[in-house]
């Protein structure tokens, strides 16, 4: 039993992969959400006619800013179902994509008569996007991974001489081909 105010390592693991698969997820969503924003609107005159409006979206302005936040949410989401090294080289690439994210947000900023608050919430969201594969590439290493009910079975060896207690799905589909029927014993 752990002493009071420690936690386990296990559940520490559980709740540091929480936090960062967390991080990762709204770091990534919030980036993708600003970006699909209004970022500038521009008038045009027409004559006697009215002004024509056009609005431009941050993923108009900046159409890689948009794929890499769909990057960050996959990856988000992959760091769950990886483990080991490749669950932390998936955190520096994460880390790298909120850093290329954060900058595309600061790209926005740059630009003259573009509104500052999207870009910005952008750049937040890159910022976290990056902070969690970071946390991911440094800590991963005691972090649980997926349970062993979603890895393959090793099919168990037949001893010479004795019959198969259970028939895989490839041999009753190979019955099925010859006119048997498998569920027959």
């Amino acid at each position: 039993m752990s002493a009071p105010g420690t936690t386990a390592p296990s559940a520490r693991g559980r709740r540091e992969l929480a936090y960062a698969v967390l991080l990762c997820l709204a770091g990534a969503g919030l980036a993708c959400w600003a970006v699909t924003r209004t970022w500038s609107v521009e008038m045009t005159a027409r004559g006697s006619l009215p002004p024509g409006r056009a609005d431009r979206t941050g993923a108009e302005l900046l159409p890689w800013v948009l794929a890499l936040t769909y990057v960050g949410l996959a990856g988000g989401g992959a760091v769950l179902a990886t483990r080991g090294r490749l669950r932390r080289l998936l955190g520096l690439l994460l880390g790298a994509v909120g850093v290329a994210v954060a900058v595309g947000g600061g790209i926005g900023l740059a630009e003259a008569g573009v509104s500052r608050q999207w870009p910005a919430l952008v750049v937040a969201g890159g910022l976290a996007l990056a902070s969690g594969g970071a946390f991911t590439a440094l800590r991963a290493a005691g972090w649980p991974a997926m349970g062993a009910r979603y890895e393959r079975r090793a099919v168990p060896a037949v001893e010479p001489g004795r019959p198969a207690v259970e028939r895989s799905t490839r041999d009753a589909w190979d019955a099925l081909d010859r006119g048997e029927d498998p569920t027959v014993s």
